[in-house]
């Protein structure tokens, strides 16, 4: 067995060690690659810090010297502060979307409106020389809005400050602009699905006066209504429920809706039409709808006859008044008085055979009024024609023409006489002359 030399074994020392990571450390330094990647990660991690850093500094600074204020499409206020940015924003934005509204006047002419509003995304505008940011978002979920599904949307304005009365003070203006428009015109709503949804644009409102009626019919009325509205305390002192209801009878083309019209512009009151013959209307939804109403409002049933005959009548066990409407007769006689219905409300109901009425739907308490609109009389004629014309009643046009229509051998509807003058529109002389046709016509 070879024997081993001790001392040609090399145990390797500590300062060995050292130098040999010195070494190391030395090939690293002057190593480019390790110093380039080096670089990077202390510039990687800079950056890191730096974003963290911006993040939450801007996350502090949006706290303490930001203010936002955020509306979704379910909150009434949504379609007014997008009409209020459209005003301030379009001519600063180049993304826009488009709302068209396509209305018809009575006469039945349409009419297209569009509205071009901010669209989703961010946006910017001033406002009290402050810069405001709007941001539109449209979420993937959808809600149900005026019977239909509609995707889910929320506008968030977002501005300098400390002080939230800013945005408060701007939602305010918004909503003051919104109903100073709505008061310039006539605004008409619908039932779709189970509220009520605008139906076009605010209608010109009528003049009371634009509605002749004969002796003070029209005074009569407008008076009745007025003292309605300024009662509500005498109602609750004696417990009497605070509703009013008006049927409005007689032939066609006498101004019975025109005269709603009329009054509802004269007080400041919307529209709410309601048609029983609809299809999908029944009991429950209609209920619900007389006691949904929009603040402010009166209901109008009109031809109230062509939905519901007098149980009496033979005539309404016809088979061609089958399944003309869902709505049961009990049914709108609990939506209209029953225990749940609501309080401060207006009913109007119109009808061309008032004879075909049921005597339960119109006794008082259902119907507090009931008036009758009739063919033209010679008083009528004489305020149609010095209205139309400019005439005064002293102008002998006027007598000659008032003696010309009490003579046709037919009775004439107001609707009748003013399309007569729309034919004659600027001479009177003609529409004396041709008064006969008129006669013709109506046979």
């Amino acid at each position: 067995m070879a024997s081993t030399d001790l001392s040609e074994l090399k145990v390797p020392l500590a300062h060995e060690d050292l130098s040999s990571s010195k070494n190391l450390v030395d090939s690293l330094k002057t190593n480019p690659y390790f110093n380039a990647g080096a670089g990077l990660a202390g510039i990687g991690f800079a950056l890191g810090v730096a974003r963290r850093s911006v993040i939450i500094g801007s996350a502090i600074f949006r706290r303490r010297f930001m203010i936002s204020l955020q509306i979704n499409n379910e909150d009434a206020a949504y379609p007014w502060l997008l009409d209020f940015i459209n005003r301030r924003s379009t001519t600063q934005t180049r993304n826009l979307s488009v709302n068209t509204v396509v209305s018809l006047s009575e006469s039945g002419k349409a009419s297209m409106k569009i509205a071009y509003l901010p669209g989703h995304g961010e946006h910017y505008f001033t406002h009290r020389y402050r810069w405001i940011k709007v941001e539109r978002q449209r979420e993937k979920q959808t809600i149900q809005k005026n019977g239909y599904r509609t995707p889910f949307e929320t506008v968030t304005l977002t501005t300098l400050g400390t002080d939230t009365s800013f945005l408060k003070e701007l939602l305010e203006e918004a909503s003051y602009e919104a109903v100073s428009k709505a008061e310039t015109g006539l605004v008409v709503y619908q039932a779709i699905g189970p509220q009520w949804s605008r139906f076009g644009a605010p209608r010109r409102k009528r003049d009371i006066s634009s509605v002749v009626l004969d002796g003070n019919i029209a005074e009569q009325i407008v008076d009745d209504f007025q003292e309605f509205t300024n009662s509500s305390q005498w109602y609750s002192d004696r417990g009497v429920p605070y509703r009013r209801g008006y049927l409005f009878y007689g032939p066609p083309g006498t101004g019975k809706s025109s005269f709603i019209s009329a009054i509802a512009s004269h007080f400041g009151y919307s529209i709410c039409m309601l048609s029983l013959s609809e299809r999908t209307l029944d009991d429950d939804r209609l209920n619900h709808l007389l006691n949904t109403t929009p603040p402010n409002s009166v209901v109008v049933l009109e031809d109230i006859d062509a939905a519901f005959t007098n149980r009496d009548d033979p005539m309404s066990k016809h088979p061609a008044y089958e399944g003309m409407t869902r709505v049961t007769f009990s049914g709108l006689l609990n939506a209209i008085d029953g225990v749940g219905c609501a309080e401060e409300r207006v009913l109007f109901m119109t009808t061309n055979h008032v004879d075909r009425l049921d005597t339960a739907l119109i006794r008082p308490g259902r119907v507090d009024r009931k008036q009758y609109f009739g063919y033209v009389s010679g008083e009528m004629a004489m305020k149609m024609f010095t209205r139309f014309y400019g005439l005064p009643s002293s102008d002998p046009l006027c007598g000659e023409f008032v003696r010309r229509v009490m003579s046709l051998r037919c009775e004439v509807s107001p609707a009748e006489l003013q399309g007569h003058f729309l034919l004659h529109k600027n001479t009177p002389r003609s529409a004396i002359d041709q008064i006969d046709n008129l006669s013709e016509q109506i046979k």
